[in-house]
């Protein structure tokens, strides 16, 4: 009984390999570079697609997007969210996004259509 619970206190207390961080010090810098890998992208990208907004909302935007995720600590976690962002930079640089895509970040706001009868109705929404 009592190996029982020795190996389930050492399978419980397993150590997980990072994947690319050692400690949150370390992610945290990567979230850093990304955040200014993407900061000096937004002129580029505005002009490229020639975007109906301006070089501030762009950067608001961006600012917008990192601060929804900062209050993630786990670094495996903020690991993956960083080579996700790298990912959306890179297609961003290669222009292998269409401005659809870039524009779909900015209607997120957009109020939801509505689902009963009667506010379908004093919207003038048709079924």
């Amino acid at each position: 009984m009592a190996s029982k619970a020795a190996t389930a206190a050492a399978s419980a207390a397993k150590v997980v390999r990072p994947l690319l961080s050692r400690d949150l010090d370390e992610a945290k810098r990567r979230v850093r570079e990304l955040y200014r890998a993407w900061y000096r992208e937004v002129p580029n990208t505005v002009s490229a697609f020639q975007l109906d907004i301006t070089t501030r909302q762009g950067r608001d935007k961006v600012r917008e997007m990192f601060d929804k995720n900062k209050h993630i600590s786990d670094p495996r976690v903020v690991d993956l969210l960083v080579i996700k962002g790298k990912m959306e930079l890179q297609e961003t640089i290669h222009i292998w996004k269409q401005k659809t895509h870039i524009m779909r970040y900015f209607h997120e706001s957009v109020e939801p259509r509505p689902t009963d009868f009667l506010s379908k109705f004093y919207r003038g929404h048709d079924p």
